[in-house]
Order: structure tokens, then C-alpha cells, then sequence
């Protein structure tokens, strides 16, 4: 677990410079086609502003539009105690508790770093479970929080976000802006061919990149919250329930789908029957297969 959350650290970095590559590629790119090196100067700063506000304030946006509202330990002494205990034994700060006043069972996690952690789950989440599978939901949102894949995930949509507003700046310069010389230039035309293929490409492999990765944390933070609660049939039985609901959640959307412990979208909840090829735009891997993987732990615990 030390070593995901080293690698974490590690691989949030390593992000940051290939995204940051990317962007000032696609700047670079454009600025030759349109033979104009303001465009990549910037671009360059809007990005690097753009990417601070986003990762500073994402965790209190995301908050915002779930219409999720704090709680007190004498809100609910029974989720405050259990996120209390939980923390004490994964060795985190404790995290602010939120909840979401909605019927649909679900829950997320975010802040930038565990010293602003958030655990956020809705009062259908807490009616529907029993302790123990409360338990294992949030020890899930825990360990999303204590693993860093809180802040991971958050540089991945920001960085990603930045290249679709890019790239789609772009094209619509190519189909609106009136450049009656570029013909003449071979080199600039080129630089305008490849400029748009960039534009189209690079936000479908950025966004296949975030739900690949998004699929990833989700195993990572089941195997750690079976080790947390040292019962995996807890995390699997909450899984089956909120996968087996069929009421949306209303304070979701695509935004913030991929932060919940399930998609909260009807139409993706169930990915487990889709196709393999559906599957690489999921934001979740199939509930069926996490579940089965949690089983697995318990029998061979």
C-alpha cells in the first residue's frame, strides 16, 4: 500500500510533464499553422492558470454541483464513528464528512491530499446498508483519499480539460477564421493538417487515458479497503446493493461520475454486460468483476 501511495506521488508528477508536453506541443503546432507564436505563449499560460484554479478549487466545485451540505458528529453519530474509526486505523487526518440528501445509495472522495480529505455519501447510502458494509464503503472513499488518487485523478480531468478547450479552440479557428494565403504556404498548410488531426485526436486518447486510469483506482482502492476493514464481504454486499438500485442520482453528472464508488448514470451502472470495446469508455471496471475479486480476497484470507 506504501508503495501505490509512492507510485501515486510519483506518477502525479510524471503526468504533470507529459500532459504539460502535450499541451505546449499542440500550442506549438498551432502557432506554426497560423505562423503566430503569441498563440503558444498563451495558450502555454492560460493552461498553467487554468490548471491551478481547477486543482485548487475542484474539491469544493465538485461539492457544490452533488449539493452536498456538512455534517456534524452529532448530525449522524453512527457515520461519524465509523469514518473516525476507520481513520484512526489507516493512519489519516480526519476527513470532513458530507452528505448528499438523496434516496440513491452512493458515495466519493475528494480534496487535494488527505489534510483536506472529504467523504461524501448520501442518505440512501445510509439507509440501505448495514454496518459492516457501510464500513466498507467508506474504508473504499479512505483509501481513495490515503493512496492520493484523489489528487491523481484530479490532475488527470484538469489536464484533460485543458486539452479539449485547446483543441477545440482550435478547430473552430480552422473552420471560422479567413486565411486566403495560407495556400501559398506548403509548410503552414501541412502544419494546419497535422494542427487538426492533433485537435481531433488528442482529446479522444486524453479522455480514454482518464477513464482507463479512473478503472484502475477503483481495484486498487477495493484491495485496500478489504486489507482496512479486514472483512472484503462487507465492500463486496454494499456493491451488490448500490449496483442492484436502479434510482439515478440526481446531483450527478458526467463531470463527476467517475468520482462515486459506482457509476451514478443509469446507463453505465451496467457496464458489467456491455462489450469489452463499450467498456474502455467506462469510468468504472464491471461491478460483477470487483466484487468477484473481493470474494476471492475473503476466501483466500
Amino acid at each position: 500500500m506504501y508503495s501505490e501511495i509512492s507510485k501515486n506521488k510519483r506518477n502525479s508528477y510524471i503526468l504533470i510533464l507529459m500532459f504539460l508536453l502535450v499541451i505546449i506541443g499542440l500550442c506549438w503546432v498551432f502557432s506554426l499553422a497560423y505562423n503566430n507564436t503569441w498563440i503558444l505563449y498563451i495558450g502555454v499560460g492560460f493552461s498553467v492558470i487554468y490548471a491551478l484554479i481547477s486543482y485548487f478549487s475542484a474539491g469544493s466545485m465538485v461539492l457544490a454541483i452533488s449539493k452536498a451540505k456538512p455534517i456534524e458528529k452529532k448530525d449522524n453519530p453512527k457515520l461519524f464513528r465509523i469514518v473516525e474509526n476507520l481513520t484512526i486505523s489507516a493512519g489519516l487526518p480526519m476527513p470532513k464528512v458530507y452528505i448528499i440528501d438523496d434516496s440513491a445509495p452512493n458515495a466519493f472522495a475528494t480534496g487535494r491530499n488527505p489534510q483536506h480529505g472529504v467523504i461524501c455519501v448520501t442518505t440512501g447510502l445510509i439507509d440501505m446498508l448495514d454496518k459492516s458494509e457501510l464500513e466498507g464503503v467508506i474504508a473504499h472513499e479512505l483509501s481513495h483519499i490515503g493512496n492520493y488518487d484523489v489528487r491523481f485523478m484530479t490532475l488527470v480531468v484538469v489536464m484533460v480539460g485543458i486539452i479539449v478547450l485547446i483543441s477545440d479552440w482550435f478547430i473552430r479557428f480552422s473552420i471560422f477564421s479567413d486565411d486566403s494565403d495560407s495556400g501559398g504556404d506548403q509548410f503552414r498548410l501541412i502544419m494546419m493538417v497535422v494542427g487538426i488531426l492533433l485537435a481531433i485526436l488528442a482529446p479522444i486518447i486524453g479522455m480514454m487515458m482518464q477513464l482507463a486510469f479512473s478503472r484502475k483506482r477503483e481495484y486498487l482502492a477495493d484491495s485496500s479497503a478489504a486489507l482496512l476493514t479486514r472483512y472484503p464481504e462487507g465492500l463486496a454486499n454494499a456493491l451488490e446493493k448500490i449496483d442492484s438500485n436502479t434510482e439515478p442520482l440526481e446531483a450527478a453528472n458526467r463531470a463527476t461520475s467517475n468520482l462515486y464508488i459506482i457509476n451514478p448514470l443509469r446507463d453505465n451502472v451496467k457496464g458489467d454486460k456491455r462489450s469489452r470495446f463499450a467498456g474502455l469508455f467506462s469510468t468504472h471496471p464491471p461491478t460483477e468483476e470487483r466484487i468477484k475479486r473481493l470474494r476471492e480476497m475473503g476466501e483466500h484470507a
